[in-house]
């Protein structure tokens, strides 16, 4: 199945996109080479073959919910170069930004 440069920029215009001649071109092209493949995926006799919907063993692999002690504050704040009330510091990036 042909997909046209004209369906191309229907669909880019929907998309609110815009391309160029030579990439709607190019875009065409490569949508009839995927829309040809998919079609050629119909051609294939699935009869009787059970729909596989994962090819992974395991349907849920989850480990246990424990809680567990973290690092102590200090630990973690001591290489932070400035710090308020267990905050780390860093500068403004907006103009009206301070200490607040």
């Amino acid at each position: 199945m042909k997909i046209s440069e004209e369906e191309v920029r229907h669909v880019a215009k929907l998309s609110k996109l815009s391309f160029t001649d030579q990439e709607t071109s190019e875009f065409a092209q490569s949508l009839t080479k995927i829309v040809d493949m998919v079609e050629l995926l119909n051609e294939v006799d699935t009869e009787g073959i059970p729909v596989t919907t994962t090819m992974a063993d395991r349907k849920n692999v989850m480990r246990e919910d424990v809680a567990v002690a973290g690092q102590p504050r200090e630990e973690l704040f001591k290489n932070v170069p400035e710090e308020k009330d267990y905050f780390i510091k860093v500068p403004a990036i907006f103009e009206e930004g301070g200490d607040a």
